[in-house]
């Protein structure tokens, strides 16, 4: 799975549910609350304050290193 800004953090969660440190990390504590279910990564971004191009990298980064 490569994920991007467009990648909902639900299907992330889904598939690597080892990332929610990253979301955690930004301050997204209820993981599994319908908006975090059904919202992009540049939204929760945007809302958090946080670089999503930065996110995203990491996300991937960590993925690939597994």
């Amino acid at each position: 799975m490569n994920i991007t800004k467009d990648s909902i953090i639900g299907d992330v969660l889904d598939a690597h549910r080892d990332t929610a440190p990253f979301f955690l990390e930004m301050g997204m504590h209820c993981l599994g609350c319908p908006s975090a279910r059904g919202e992009s990564i540049e939204e929760a971004c945007a809302v958090h304050g946080v670089d999503a191009d930065a996110l995203v990298e990491k996300l991937n980064n960590f993925i690939a290193s597994k």
